[in-house]
């Protein structure tokens, strides 16, 4: 597999990270970093993030996942990185 294979980082995002922008975040470093998928709020309090793109992208949103906006405070990112199985146009909110 090259870096510039197309992979799949599912990630769940655990802390004080809802109703602090960080879906809005997500959605806006995703997008620069050139990802497409989804960021949408769990009935647990986390954020989950499927983001789409060459390894070398996803790995620069990684430590964005950990910092968040500057309201959020982030205790954990729990991480997958799996093959894409559906496709994305753009990056988005679900909710």
């Amino acid at each position: 597999m090259s870096q510039n294979d197309i992979q799949e980082l599912h990630a769940i995002v655990q802390g004080v990270v809802q109703g602090v922008g960080f879906r809005y975040f997500v959605v806006r470093n995703a997008s620069a970093l050139g990802l497409r998928g989804y960021t949408r709020n769990n009935e647990s309090g986390d954020v989950e993030v499927v983001a789409q793109g060459p390894r070398p992208a996803l790995e620069r949103l990684l430590p964005l996942l950990r910092r968040g906006p500057s309201a959020a405070y982030v205790d954990d990112v729990e991480t997958t990185w799996r093959q894409p199985t559906e496709h994305f146009s753009g990056f988005n909110i679900r909710w």
